[in-house]
């Protein structure tokens, strides 16, 4: 029974819920410190999940075993009891699992948060381990990636700004998780995006200041889908960062202007 956290309700204005995908380390509960609020209180139903192995979900495998394939299932299950077809939202890894679940499925619309880019993680791996490597073999070897979220300095070095309170770099490190080396570098290292099968309505957005993510990897991914990327002055964790209400705001003025109200209505 994988942990989801469920808030507000459709309404005839915004019929369509929301589905927010975590990233690596992370769960449901970034998304509830304050994006779930948000979109409950503007009349949204907005859900989070944790993927399996992740907050509250077990996973009935070692973690290090936990591949993208079964991320998808876990995106895929919830999504049914959402009706099939939510907006999908995806932060960091978990919009490499949203471009991947889209390959297969249809969805109204989706938005990629300093998301991982088609092209998988090579880049941003070689970029990191250029930066650490003698902490990223370390990193391999107890296989929880945790390493690299060891101190509040590498905390906010790869998810935060430079001027992010230490209470909010502290707060998240704290929640931290561990992750599955598989699926969060082995599979996306060794299977792309079928960009040409995603047809979904694509939001594009990046920070600034981005540890993991460069901003030219957003670009190429919002090249990909023949979108133009914006970006936030800001750290990887958009959702978390202090200007975490201006991601959400363009996240809604998207989704309004998509009119997924007449959307639903044309599908019913």
């Amino acid at each position: 029974m994988l942990e989801v956290i469920d808030k507000g309700v459709c309404t005839d204005a915004h019929p369509v819920p929301l589905l927010f995908v975590h990233g690596g380390w992370h769960a449901a509960w970034c998304w509830d410190d304050h994006f779930l609020n948000y979109f409950a209180h503007v009349g949204y139903r907005a859900v989070s999940l944790s993927l399996r192995g992740h907050g509250a979900s077990p996973t009935p495998k070692p973690l290090h075993k936990v591949s993208i394939a079964d991320y998808l299932e876990d995106v895929r299950s919830v999504a049914a009891d959402l009706g099939g077809a939510p907006v999908l939202i995806g932060h960091s890894l978990g919009g490499f699992v949203v471009q991947r679940y889209l390959e297969e499925h249809r969805a109204p619309a989706a938005v990629l948060v300093g998301s991982v880019p088609p092209k998988g993680v090579l880049s941003l791996a070689l970029r990191v381990w250029r930066r650490r490597p003698s902490m990223t073999m370390e990193a391999w070897s107890d296989r929880t990636l945790l390493k690299f979220l060891a101190t509040a300095a590498l905390a906010r070095e790869y998810l935060f700004c430079a001027d992010t309170p230490e209470a909010v770099v502290e707060s998240c490190r704290q929640r931290a998780g561990a992750e599955s080396v598989r699926a969060a570098m082995t599979d996306p290292m060794l299977r792309r995006v079928r960009t040409r099968r995603v047809t979904t309505p694509m939001l594009v957005l990046g920070a600034e200041h981005d540890g993991f993510v460069s901003r030219g990897e957003v670009r190429a991914t919002a090249r990909a889908y023949n979108t133009v990327p914006e970006f936030f002055p800001m750290g990887h964790n958009m959702m978390l960062e202090p200007g975490w209400a201006d991601v959400a705001e363009r996240i809604r003025s998207w989704l309004d202007a998509r009119d997924l109200a007449g959307s639903a209505r044309l599908s019913g």
